[in-house]
């Protein structure tokens, strides 16, 4: 692999091992190459921002996510994950509980993760931008946009859609 740009954000990769990676995920100032054989994961880039992960356990991640500044690593049999980054903006998940979460969603600056069977959602990251969303209804969503600074939750069934973050 050949990586190029500021090195501080990621852009010089020689001391980072590709052998076996299946997957390279990025935010805006780190990447992340996991194995998703193995469960082999490791960080570049910008570490306040997601580029240091040797400290964390991948064992049966499913899924990478990101947004601007952090990771979320889902692992969906289990319902746990790890988040990595700048916490102020999604890059600490401890309060959130993963069991049954069946889609996580990101704009800039949070995250959202929603179990679509019980349409139970949550949110984290900065609140202004979204990363706050106890206090809406997700019943019946069907889908999730976001920009870099809201969400939009609609239910394609009942015409009805919910935004939040930025107005």
């Amino acid at each position: 692999a050949q990586c190029w740009g500021d090195s501080w954000v990621g852009g010089s990769c020689s001391d980072v091992d590709f052998a076996g990676v299946t997957d390279v995920y990025s935010n805006g100032y780190a990447f992340m190459a996991l194995d998703k054989h193995t469960f082999k994961a490791q960080c570049w880039g910008n570490s306040y921002y997601g580029g240091s992960c040797s400290d964390l356990d991948f064992a049966g991640v499913t899924d990478v996510y990101s947004n601007g500044f952090a990771f979320v690593a889902l692992n969906k049999n289990s319902g746990k994950a790890q988040c990595w980054g700048d916490s102020w903006v999604g890059g600490s998940c401890s309060d959130v509980d993963f069991a049954g979460v069946t889609d996580v969603y990101s704009n800039g600056y949070a995250f959202m993760a929603l179990d679509k069977h019980t349409f139970k959602a949550q949110c984290w990251g900065n609140s202004y931008y979204g990363g706050s969303c106890s206090d809406l209804d997700f019943a019946g969503v069907t889908d999730v946009y976001s920009n870099g600074f809201a969400f939009v939750a609609l239910n394609k069934n009942s015409g009805k859609a919910q935004c939040w973050g930025d107005s």
